[in-house]
């Protein structure tokens, strides 16, 4: 039996070896692109928020690492 995931649009099960993967389907795979490219998915951290640290930082205490 092949190893298998979830699809993270529909929940179906798709093989390690399938060419889509992680999708089961172009369908899907373009679900998600227009998922993120209509800004539904968020990662923690903004560049904004980046931004405003090195703002309020003393030019002394150098580059963020």
């Amino acid at each position: 039996m092949a190893a298998t995931i979830r699809c993270p649009i529909c929940k179906a099960e798709v093989a390690f070896d399938d060419p889509n993967m992680p999708f089961c389907s172009d369908r899907c795979r373009l679900l998600d692109l227009g998922n993120w490219a209509a800004e539904r998915y968020r990662i923690e951290g903004t560049r904004k928020d980046e931004l405003e640290e090195l703002e309020e930082r003393e030019p002394s205490e150098g580059p963020l690492r």
